[in-house]
């Protein structure tokens, strides 16, 4: 059935493209269908990176579920150009730049050629090489200041890309009753839990126990050597002992130590998750 055009419609009208700041009307059609194209391409890209990633992540997670002292020692080779992708895209879009200056959206703008070299340097070996991260504060609720460590843009993909390979073993040997710094666990979680257990178990004792400044204060020797329990692929091992040397910046100042890991840095829950775990049991 054909319905005649009401007063209140508007008249629809055919534009020719604007000659915007005098660039002929082909040309930009032309740009708009290879930005079209260059979008459509990283999807696809995505898509299937996403479904590889997914597929290696769960061969780790089965043999670590099923060889509960396997040491691991072929692992790089899953820090890929689409895990590091899948790393990128996990990273908050809108937080501070480090040392490098560099913002997600300026990443984002030349990302698979930038993948690719990145990916190439992790894997010689040698090339790659941590900046150090930039001292930031942020109020804590009792007044006083709590230091952090921004991460240069691409030690945080590489850093996020290794987290992801790590705790596809770890996930399988941390205990249930553990919730901080797990994926899909929260402090809220934990407080159910023990609400629940106080309800149904008979409870004479609760412990409330903090470790003073464990970010700052751990053992980087030790904080290796729990990683390795599991962890026996010498590049991955590398690439966090580089990280904890990369020291942090300050007032001009680069400072090194030998302890503490900075708190911020994305694969700190991690490697300090690792270092409680197995370092207890």
């Amino acid at each position: 059935m054909m319905h005649g055009r009401e007063k209140s419609d508007p008249a629809i009208v055919a534009m020719k493209p604007s000659n915007e700041a005098g660039v002929p009307a082909a040309e930009m059609v032309e740009r708009r269908a290879g930005a079209t194209r260059n979008a459509d391409h990283h999807r696809t890209l995505r898509t299937q990176g996403r479904v590889g990633v997914a597929q290696g992540l769960g061969r780790i997670r089965q043999a670590a579920r099923q060889r509960k002292k396997e040491r691991f020692t072929n692992l790089l080779h899953h820090v890929s150009v689409a895990q590091l992708r899948e790393a990128f895209h996990a990273l908050k879009r809108d937080a501070a730049p480090g040392v490098d200056g560099l913002t997600w959206r300026d990443y984002e703008a030349d990302l698979e050629p930038r993948l690719e070299a990145l990916h190439d340097r992790v894997h010689r070996g040698g090339p790659y090489r941590p900046l150090p991260s930039q001292r930031r504060y942020i109020a804590k609720p009792d007044g006083r200041q709590r230091p952090l460590a921004v991460a240069a843009l691409e030690d945080k993909i590489v850093q996020r890309a290794v987290q992801e390979v790590l705790g596809a073993i770890y996930e399988e040997d941390f205990l249930g009753f553990s919730y901080g710094f797990r994926p899909g666990r929260s402090q809220h979680d934990a407080l159910d839990a023990l609400v629940v257990g106080i309800r149904h178990r008979r409870v004479n004792w609760i412990v409330d126990a903090d470790i003073r400044s464990f970010f700052d204060t751990v053992s980087h020797d030790w904080l290796i050597r729990f990683v390795e329990h599991r962890v026996g692929d010498q590049r991955i091992i590398r690439l966090i002992q580089k990280w904890l040397k990369a020291g942090v910046l300050e007032d001009g100042k680069v400072t090194v130590s030998e302890t503490g890991t900075g708190q911020g840095a994305v694969i700190t829950p991690r490697t300090q998750k690792v270092t409680l775990a197995v370092g207890a049991f």
